[in-house]
């Protein structure tokens, strides 16, 4: 991930750090890859990279490879619009977060998972920006983006929180459009219009919502039946699900950044 996106111009940086879990102290490192870091506001796509510690051989394909392929392909794919982006906008830029440390090692509590999400909330929190300012760092994220358990032909996707219901809609309506364009492959919608505020689903958004960061959660719901199983691998995806999601998120990416196509 990081040699990719290296080679397309963007800006990685590597949050390491060490911290106790329930096998001892682990080392985690968290990838944020920045199209312009100098840019004021950020739109931030994020999803985890580590896979569960338990059963040895769990690859997790929805959970996360697909969300992490999907970040590359959309650099790889709109490069030359995010580079044009990135020379006349100074204002506003795109950011790709890679967490680890999401799953918990042991059994899912407060402290063990999130790993990487608690710790770069907390540091992200604790520094100024501009320096020397009252804001933060979180200031500057727009709206945190997470995606999560994609890849199977029955996902679908809910809006989980009012703030960010406005860009919830954005994208249905992208969906719908795209349909009647022939543009995706014709399925039963995977954006559902439908509100389900306060699901309380953990994931590594949390951290970020409760420092006051917009966030929009993607996230299969219900969870797919592969969900922590072995069988969350290869054979489980769908791969004209996985080219809808990938020509929705290009189009989010578009009408957010405003890009000149």
């Amino acid at each position: 991930m990081i040699n990719q996106l290296e080679k397309l111009g963007w800006t990685v940086e590597n949050h390491s750090f060490d911290d106790s879990t329930p096998i001892g102290t682990k080392t985690f490192t968290n990838i944020l890859a920045t199209l312009n870091p100098s840019a004021t506001r950020r739109l931030v796509l994020a999803c985890h990279y580590d896979s569960k510690y338990t059963p040895k051989g769990f690859l997790g394909a929805t959970d996360s490879a697909v969300p992490c392929s999907m970040l590359i392909n959309l650099a790889f794919v709109m490069r030359n619009y995010l580079d044009k982006h990135k020379q006349e906008r100074s204002d506003l830029t795109l950011q790709f977060i890679f967490f680890d440390g999401e799953e918990a090692f042991v059994q899912w509590t407060a402290t063990d998972s999130l790993y990487g999400a608690r710790k770069l909330a907390s540091k992200l929190h604790a520094t100024s920006f501009p320096p020397g300012q009252e804001t933060n760092e979180l200031h500057r994220m727009d709206l945190f983006v997470l995606l999560d358990l994609i890849g199977t032909e029955d996902c679908g996707f809910y809006s989980l929180f009012s703030e960010s219901e406005k860009w919830y809609g954005r994208l249905s309506d992208f969906e719908k459009r795209l349909m009647r364009l022939g543009l995706i492959n014709k399925r039963t919608q995977m954006l559902r219009n439908q509100k389900v505020y306060g699901a309380r689903i953990e994931d590594d958004h949390v951290p970020f919502l409760r420092k006051g960061v917009p966030i929009l959660h993607l996230i299969a719901t219900p969870f797919p039946s592969v969900w922590h199983k072995m069988s969350d691998n290869m054979e489980s995806l769908h791969p004209p699900s996985i080219q809808n999601m990938n020509t929705l998120l290009r189009a989010f990416v578009t009408d957010y950044l405003h890009l000149q196509l």
